[in-house]
């Protein structure tokens, strides 16, 4: 099957083929969250030492990417309590830029990704030594962003969200999720396309000011977000929307038992298109990817 040029990622050492439906399944990103408010690790992993223990791990268990974030978007409510704030850039790069400088020194082949929606932040961490940038805004609050990724020539991630990261959860009401959320990329790809960026990647933003039924919907029509040409990642880790898939809105499973409710929702959005899966499970999701997508695509 021929690559089209807009699924490759390219760095300086390696390609990374993001086309769907491959044997494979997905590639894996590894979350590490260097934050001490997150909703399932937070305070985990947030000194050096720490970092570099869980990087290693989450490598050796066939991560690709690992998505480094130093600031949480943590939800308020019932399961996780007061919602995560906004923290100012200085902070949220002395978390990240120590730590993405450890890690590309001690696994130099391993691909980065600096979850950040400031341009700073991520100009800093590009050059301390990340490869991919992952703006859970999709720009919105910061078109600049894409200057920066154009100026670098790195990838950039653009995901679907209303708000602001320090405000969550956002309530919204969609005419039709799919539609409305193609829509609001279409506007992220306009400007980063116009300021240059050559290599995007598309996430519909599972959980962000979505309900469970909007969530579900979006996972089912992944195939429509192949057709605005690029790959797509997708991220339902441990969500609030697999606990209520598994248990109800008012008394949602654990954030410790949804594993088995991430992979279910995982494997219909890789068999819909999705080629990037975020997540916290490394060796489940990547043992459950690589023996789907060898039954499927073989």
């Amino acid at each position: 099957m021929e690559i089209p040029v807009t699924h490759q990622l390219t760095f300086s050492h390696r390609t990374l083929d993001c086309s769907p439906f491959r044997s494979w399944g997905a590639h894996v990103m590894g979350i590490l969250n260097v934050t001490p408010d997150s909703f399932s690790d937070g305070g985990q992993f947030t000194t050096i030492d720490e970092a570099l223990r869980r990087t290693e791990t989450m490598i050796n268990e066939g991560a690709v990417i690992i998505d480094i974030g130093g600031e949480s978007t943590r939800p308020g409510g019932r399961t996780y309590g007061k919602g995560a704030e906004a923290i100012a850039l200085e902070t949220e790069r002395s978390r990240v830029i120590p730590i993405v400088e450890a890690i590309s020194t001690r696994f130099p082949d391993t691909l980065l990704s600096i979850d950040t929606y400031k341009p700073a932040v991520a100009r800093a961490a590009i050059h301390a030594g990340a490869h991919i940038i992952n703006d859970i805004t999709g720009l919105r609050l910061y078109p600049d962003m894409a200057l920066v990724a154009a100026s670098l020539d790195v990838p950039l991630i653009l995901m679907h969200s209303i708000g602001k990261p320090g405000e969550m959860p956002h309530e919204h009401h969609y005419e039709n999720v799919t539609q409305d959320v193609i829509a609001g990329l279409q506007e992220s790809l306009s400007i980063a396309e116009e300021a240059g960026v050559k290599q995007l990647v598309l996430d519909p933003g599972f959980g962000f000011g979505k309900s469970p039924e909007e969530n579900v919907q979006l996972m089912n029509d992944v195939d429509h977000f192949l057709n605005m040409g690029y790959p797509v990642l997708i991220g339902v880790s441990r969500k609030s929307t697999i606990g209520a898939l598994l248990g109800s809105r008012n008394a949602p499973a654990p954030v410790d038992n949804r594993l088995y409710g991430s992979l279910g929702v995982t494997a219909a959005a890789v068999v819909k298109g999705a080629s990037i899966v975020r997540t916290h499970d490394v060796r489940q999701t990547v043992e459950f990817l690589k023996t789907m997508g060898t039954t499927l695509y073989a």
